[in-house]
């Protein structure tokens, strides 16, 4: 197989496929260095990188993120009571009734170790407008970011 840039489906099925072979071709273990090695570390390489571009994960919904992480670390709402400030304030969040704030956000974070981004980006209840998302959009500064950053959803 020719090592080139993958660009399609066919292409990363195939290099995929070469991955599995090289890693089965044999009993005894691939030398980072030897031509096999240095072909199934390319190869690694250049399939993490279509899957980066063709498979995005979108970021969890903030209070699903708490939800697992809860389920992970094996907590009760009672036991993160105090970064939320009460009882109720982690049942209303949890049920989706009250928005994050940005200090639970930074101590859910702190305490909880769940990242910003999931924290964050997940929101989707936070919007703007329509007259005055069109308003922000009129500016050239502001629309020529949004046409360069295809990740950025216009909402």
């Amino acid at each position: 197989m020719k090592t080139k840039i993958i660009k399609t489906e066919q292409e990363y099925e195939q290099a995929c496929e070469r991955i599995y072979s090289l890693i089965h071709s044999s009993e005894n273990q691939i030398e980072p260095n030897s031509p096999e090695g240095e072909e199934l570390e390319l190869l690694s390489l250049l399939v993490e990188k279509y899957e980066r571009e063709q498979y995005k994960i979108d970021p969890p919904d903030p209070v699903e993120a708490i939800k697992f992480r809860m389920e992970q670390m094996n907590l009760k709402q009672a036991d993160i009571a105090p970064i939320f400030g009460g009882e109720t304030r982690v049942s209303e969040v949890l049920n989706n009734k009250r928005p994050l704030s940005l200090k639970m956000i930074i101590l859910i974070n702190k305490y909880l170790g769940i990242p910003y981004e999931s924290l964050l980006s997940g929101n989707k209840n936070v919007k703007l407008a329509t007259e005055k998302k069109q308003k922000l959009l009129r500016i050239p500064s502001i629309s020529n970011y949004f046409k360069q950053d295809s990740n950025i959803a216009i909402i």
